[in-house]
């Protein structure tokens, strides 16, 4: 399957944060729970768009362990919680491709990108992530899902 590769910035957001070392990739769900349960009395606004992804702080993947951090783009000041940080994070270029489905297709979208950065003259620039447009919280239907793989980049 063919995935369209785009470049472009993400602008600069002030974020919800919480960053942790989960058991696997698959249990991404534990941090945004945290999220939930710690912001629950904050009325917290989220920005259009919301931005919710998840980075990837690692070198590589990992089998077990993951070091993962979650972001969701907010509007207001807030109270940073015992695992919650408010932050501003800076704009970045990032090459991206955006695909409907499951997450079953995240390593072969994840290949594309990268392939790409190499491709086309371009170095890695920071740790990928992903960005949940349509997420399990949105959605039953895995088919449904849209999800957009993202690597910073800097021309060579």
């Amino acid at each position: 399957m063919d995935y369209n590769v785009t470049l472009k910035t993400l602008p600069e957001r002030y974020v919800a944060s919480v960053r942790q070392v989960i058991p696997a990739y698959d249990q991404e769900g534990l941090l945004w729970e945290i999220m939930c349960r710690e912001l629950e009395g904050q009325n917290v606004q989220q920005a259009a768009p919301c931005y919710g992804m998840a980075i990837f702080h690692d070198e590589g993947h990992k089998e077990h362990d993951p070091d993962v951090e979650i972001q969701s783009t907010v509007v207001g000041t807030y109270q940073d919680t015992e695992h919650v940080k408010f932050k501003t994070v800076p704009p970045i270029q990032i090459a991206s491709a955006t695909y409907k489905g499951g997450y079953d297709q995240i390593s072969r979208v994840n290949a594309a990108v990268a392939n790409w950065v190499v491709e086309n003259g371009y170095d890695f620039n920071g740790k990928s992530f992903c960005i949940y447009h349509v997420s399990p919280s949105d959605t039953s239907d895995p088919e449904e899902m849209v999800t957009e793989v993202c690597f910073p980049v800097k021309k060579k």
